[in-house]
Parts: structure tokens; sequence; C-alpha cells
């Protein structure tokens, strides 16, 4: 089960106790009747499938009408682009919903402007997964103070003063599902060679997804021997790999943050002709679990950071609007943080999983 901090006044980040986590395989689901990560439309291999759920128990009851803004960087990415199809199209499952997304971009600036112009507009509601939570987290304040309630995606901004609700995957349990699998099949093995291809650097996710890896081996008696950063693009992870490759001439095992820069990452890893290590991926795309399941790359297993969770922020956003909290929680109000669960796919359990993939 996701973790949820029930109280909107508070301010908690997530804890990172290892013993809890171990293999963490729930799902990416909020507690039964209220909210929206599971999938009903699986259209497998054509990119275009979607995770979305109807509302069931009282929160299924049409209400008030409720206008969603919704603001996203430009799909050029694997994940994004599920990011802006699961909201969409959760928000068709809505009679009660007017949906109302901005032109998606890579620019800030322009992002900060879009996100103004549905301030403007007064919106009930606005989701928003920042390009940089930092450099948006005074416009989220903005809407704030118009009182217009935010959900914000993933990415985090400064202070919780700027948002209403956050949702997104768990970082740092991915980083800890990554490393403890990696440890259970080295277990018993001297000093091996662990390689890290982590994304951009600079982002907080990005550092708590290489703290709970190098905690996670750590536990083990392990530790990080090279580590390389990309730009969670395929480019970038083939560059970065290759660099790797040629300063570490035995490498035991490697994780790689993001499975959209996994293209990249082994189609170097076939350029170099390597092949004496296993690897494990990282946020659950359809590419990785199709070689996960065929078992003829050194691609073992996936930790998932589903962008089911764009699906959910626009079911909360709904119940935010109307007053409603989750029908299966005691709590009357919709909690302040919710953290998805980073399962661990593998062989064995990969058909489990594919329904909540997305195509790179």
């Amino acid at each position: 089960m996701p973790e949820i901090i029930t109280n909107p006044d508070r301010d908690r980040r997530p804890t990172n106790g290892l013993g809890r986590r171990g293999f963490l395989l729930g799902g990416a689901a909020v507690g039964g009747a209220a909210l929206v990560a599971g999938c009903t439309s699986n259209d497998k291999g054509d990119g275009d499938k979607t995770n979305t759920r109807a509302a069931a128990g009282d929160n299924a009851a049409k209400g008030t009408q409720v206008t969603i803004g919704f603001s996203a960087p430009q799909a050029d990415h694997g994940w994004i682009g599920a990011i802006a199809k699961n909201a969409a199209a959760q928000a068709k499952q809505f009679e009660d919903v007017t949906f109302e997304p901005v032109e998606p971009t890579n620019d800030v600036a322009a992002q900060i402007a879009a996100i103004e112009t549905l301030i403007t507009k007064k919106v009930s509601v606005l989701v928003v997964l920042p390009n940089d939570g930092k450099q948006l987290t005074a416009v989220a304040r903005k809407a704030m103070a118009a009182g217009i309630p935010v959900v914000n995606v993933d990415r985090i901004f400064d202070t919780p003063l700027a948002y209403r609700t956050w949702i997104g995957g768990d970082n740092y349990g991915m980083g800890v599902s990554a490393g403890n699998f990696i440890a259970e099949r080295l277990k018993g093995k001297s000093n091996p060679v662990i390689a890290e291809i982590a994304g951009i650097d600079s982002l907080p996710l990005t550092q708590d997804r290489s703290r709970g890896f190098k905690d996670a081996l750590a536990t083990a008696g392990f530790r990080v021997s090279n580590r390389v950063a990309a730009e969670f693009t395929v480019a970038s992870g083939q560059q970065v790999t290759s660099n790797l490759l040629q300063a570490a001439p035995k490498i035991d095992a490697i994780w790689n943050h993001d499975d959209d820069q996994g293209l990249g990452v082994l189609a170097a890893i076939r350029q170099a002709k390597r092949s004496e290590f296993f690897m494990v991926g990282g946020a659950g795309s359809l590419d990785a679990m199709e070689l996960i399941k065929t078992d003829k790359s050194v691609l073992k297993a996936t930790v998932t950071y589903s962008p089911s969770m764009s699906a959910s922020a626009i079911a909360i956003a709904r119940l935010i609007g109307q007053k409603k909290g989750f029908a299966d929680l005691v709590e009357k109000e919709v909690p302040a943080r919710i953290t998805l669960a980073s399962a661990t796919v593998t062989k064995e359990n990969v058909d489990q999983y594919t329904s909540t993939g997305f195509r790179s």
C-alpha cells in the first residue's frame, strides 16, 4: 500500500527505514473505492494504453462540477507521455469534471505563464507536474493564495505551502528495491563491482534514488563502485554508458534509474558486446518488461514508478474540488501526501505488472 499522510496541515517527508520496505511489492493504487491508479484499458504494445479507474461507492455519484487545470512537461519521454495520457483519460471518467490542460512545455518560464493563465481563469483545482519543483514553487503558492488548491505530482515544490496534496512515486524506495535485488543476487560475492546510471543529478528525485540504492547496498556490505549520470533520454543513456563501460572493464551489476534512457543504455551494452553483468531498470516500461520476460538480455528486473499517478491526481483533484474525502478512509478530507509503492518486477512476476507499463 502507498504511504498516506492524512493531515493536510502537516509537512512530513516519507520515512526512509530500510526494514519496512524490503522488496516493495505494493501496486500503484490507493485504498479501494476512492482512488484510481488501477488500469481498465490495456491495449498491449500500441503505446496508447492508459491507466484509469472509475470512481466507486459514494464517490461515484455525480457531484459539483469541477474544472481541473493541468500542466506537465512536454511529452518527449515515454513516462511523461504516459502521464499526460493518463490524466486526460481519467478526466473523461467523470461527467462532473471539465478538463483544462495547457500546452505542455519543457521551458520553465512558459510553464509558469501557462499556470498563471489557469489561475486567471479561476479553475477549481490545479494538477501540476512541474519541470522543476523549486522554480515553480512561487506560481503554485500564488494559486493556493488565490484559493485554488494545487495537487502536486511527482517533482515536489519547495514548501507544503505550495500544494494541497502531493502524490508521487517512492524515489528512495526505488533505490532500495534495486539495491536489495542486486544484493540478493550477489550474496556471498566478495567486493562486487556495482555500477549506477542515474538520471538528472540536479533533481531531488535522482538524489533520493541514489541515496536509497546506496543505503540498501550498505546494509548488505556492498557499495557503488562506478556512477555516471544521464538526462533521462536515450541519447544520454547511450553516451554515459559507453563511457562507463570503457572505464570499468569488469562489472557485476548495474542499476539504471530510468527505462526510457535504458534503451540507450542497452544499445551501448550491445555495441560494447558486454554481458558479464546483469542489470536492473527503473520506472517499469513495457519495453523493459518485455525484455525481462524473454530473459535474453542483461536486463533482469525493473523497479516501478508508475505514471498512473497522474490519473490518481485527477481523481484527487475532483474530490478536493467537491470537498470530499476517500471513501475507504475514516478521515473526512483527502490526505496531504501519498507515496506510491515501488515494486520489483522480475521474470517470475512480470505478467502481474505489464498492465501498468508504458511504451518508451
